[in-house]
C-alpha cells in the first residue's frame, strides 16, 4: 500500500496529459487580472485533510483560477466558499474559508480528492484523461483505509466511483446505482453519496442551494454516528 504522501507527490509531478499540461500551464502564465499578485501554482493538485478520515469528499477537477492558482483542493474560488461554508457548519473544517494553502485549514475526520488533478479547459476533462488520473485515486482509496462515506460531487465523480468499486469487487448492486442529489448506496465496505457539485452554474442558478448541500452532509454525519 502506498502511503500517501508518496501518492501526493506523484500527482504533482504528473505530466500524462498534454493538453492538461498546456493548459495549467498557460493560465498561470496569463492570470486573471484580479490575481496578477499571485504566483500561479499552475500543475496538479494535491488532495488533503486527515489522513484518518471517515468522510471522503471527491470532486471534478480544480478551478483555473481556484485551486490552480492556489494550489490545494476547493480552495480560492466560489465552489470552495460554498463547500467550506457546509463543512465547517457541519464540523468538518477548522473554518468557513478556504482562501490558500497556508490559510490554516485543518480538517477534521474528512478529507478531498478530485476525479482529475488539473484544471481542465471549460471544466471538461476528456474520458483519457480521467482514465490516466484513475491510478491516483485508487491508490488514495486503499491509502485511506477508515474511510466509510464517500460523497460524490457531481456525476461524472460518481461514475468514476462506482466504476472503480465495481472493479475492486465491492458489491455494486445491480441494475447500477444512479446518480441523484441526495441518493445513497450501500456497498461492501463504504456507502457512497451522492451531490450536486458546487459549481457556480449549479449554485447561482438555485439548482443547489447550500441547504440542500448542508443536507447531504448532516446525513453524512449521521452514518458515521
Amino acid at each position: 500500500m502506498k502511503k500517501l504522501s508518496d501518492i501526493q507527490d506523484a500527482v504533482v509531478g504528473c505530466t500524462r496529459c498534454t493538453r492538461l499540461v498546456h493548459h495549467r500551464e498557460a493560465i498561470a502564465r496569463t492570470k486573471r487580472r484580479m490575481y496578477m499578485d499571485w504566483d500561479y501554482w499552475g500543475r496538479p493538485i494535491p488532495s488533503f485533510g486527515d489522513p484518518g478520515a471517515r468522510l471522503l469528499i471527491v470532486g471534478l477537477a480544480p478551478a483555473a483560477h481556484g485551486a490552480n492558482r492556489t494550489g490545494r483542493m476547493f480552495t480560492g474560488d466560489s465552489s470552495a466558499d460554498f463547500l467550506f461554508t457546509t463543512l465547517y457548519e457541519v464540523g468538518f473544517a477548522s473554518s468557513p474559508v478556504s482562501c490558500r494553502r497556508d490559510d490554516g485549514m485543518v480538517l477534521n475526520g474528512a478529507y478531498i480528492t478530485a476525479v482529475a488533478r488539473c484544471a481542465p479547459p471549460d471544466n471538461k476533462p476528456l474520458r483519457g484523461e480521467l482514465t490516466n488520473c484513475r491510478p491516483y485515486l485508487i491508490d488514495e482509496l486503499s491509502a485511506l483505509t477508515k474511510v466509510e462515506v464517500v460523497i460524490a460531487l457531481g456525476k461524472i465523480a460518481f461514475d468514476v466511483l462506482l466504476s472503480i468499486y465495481r472493479d475492486a469487487g465491492l458489491g455494486v448492486p445491480s441494475p447500477s446505482p444512479k446518480f441523484g442529489h441526495g441518493a445513497s448506496y450501500e456497498l461492501t465496505d463504504v456507502t457512497l453519496m451522492a451531490s450536486y457539485h458546487p459549481s457556480r452554474q449549479n449554485t447561482q442558478t438555485g439548482r443547489l442551494t447550500q441547504g440542500m448541500f448542508s443536507d447531504v452532509f448532516y446525513r453524512a454525519q449521521e452514518l458515521l454516528s
